[in-house]
């Protein structure tokens, strides 16, 4: 992967972690850095997904592995909301 596709995956991952937070219902107490976190590593798996099925390299605009990107982020946006510690303020 060249230098130009990293960063790329690193501003479609913060796009994507985002975007997968207003996706996924409820409210999720995870710092805002998990969440970009989350959706840089869900970049990078989400390509690795469309590249081993044969659809990430299509003319134009890969739908289909922006689609897959974005349900790997949702996904690990629910599990690190799940996983987070929540903060209990005592009255």
């Amino acid at each position: 992967m060249a230098i130009s596709g990293i960063i790329s995956a690193i501003l479609i991952g913060l796009l994507l972690g985002v975007l997968a937070r207003l996706i996924v219902p409820g409210k999720q107490n995870i710092p805002i850095w998990l969440t970009i976190v989350v959706g840089i590593a869900a970049a990078f798996l989400g390509t690795a997904i469309a590249r081993g099925l044969g659809y990430a390299d299509t003319n134009g605009w890969d739908w289909l592995e922006f689609i897959t990107q974005l349900v790997v982020a949702a996904i690990g946006v629910s599990i690190a909301a799940s996983m987070y510690p929540r903060r209990h303020i005592k009255a």
